[in-house]
């Protein structure tokens, strides 16, 4: 019972997570996505893991491609962000759900470490405008091309978010276990209840 009200609390949580993907919902690359990574690979069982979060950001990536951005469904781009989506959710497949707070928090600062240097990197491969050196690369990290803001200025609202909704999906579910034990308490010190013809024979006798 209590498995399954923790795995109802994960899916609420993805469809809350989808709510935040609304346009100009969150301020730009302050996103729940590499806490909902994270978060799916501790709580979630094995296959869900995997298939849960990626499924629904495939679905809101396309949705808002076609409808809101008016570009190809699936794009080139997207490559780089489902290779570090899957890595999230490797990495939070090693942690447990019984580690604190603070370790879980620090998992999900991680991952958005992860997701950082994962897709710049790729960008750093990809774009011609980066030289394939050392040099180029730590440009890609840190200052990115030249008419578009400093690369390192998404990296902190990445941090700030990873760690963020990490923490608040770590609450959320550790409230409701809980919450779920001290119900369990509560059952188990009630009295059982005798049937009223049984208490009648009793009297009788």
């Amino acid at each position: 019972m209590k498995e399954k009200s923790n795995l109802w609390l994960a899916v609420a949580l993805m469809a809350v997570f989808a709510l935040t993907r609304l346009p100009n919902m969150l301020p730009l690359n302050f996103s729940a996505a590499y806490a909902v990574a994270f978060c799916a690979g501790v709580y979630l069982p094995r296959r869900m893991a995997w298939w849960l979060p990626l499924g629904v950001m495939l679905v809101t990536d396309i949705m808002l491609n076609v409808f809101y951005y008016h570009v190809p469904a699936v794009g080139a781009y997207m490559l780089a962000n489902y290779a570090s989506y899957t890595a999230i959710v490797w990495l939070g497949q090693k942690f447990s759900a019984k580690s604190s707070w603070l370790k879980l928090v620090g998992g999900g600062l991680l991952g958005a470490v992860l997701f950082y240097l994962i897709t710049n990197t790729l960008s750093w491969c990809q774009d011609p405008g980066y030289a394939k050196t050392l040099a180029g690369w730590i440009q890609a990290l840190t200052t990115g091309l030249p008419g578009y803001p400093p690369t390192w200025t998404f990296f902190g609202n990445s941090m700030l978010s990873g760690g963020l909704f990490t923490g608040l999906f770590a609450a959320a579910m550790r409230l409701s276990e809980k919450m779920g034990a001290e119900e369990e308490v509560v059952a188990e010190n009630e009295p059982d209840e005798q049937p009223e013809d049984a208490q009648t024979e009793e009297s009788g006798a």
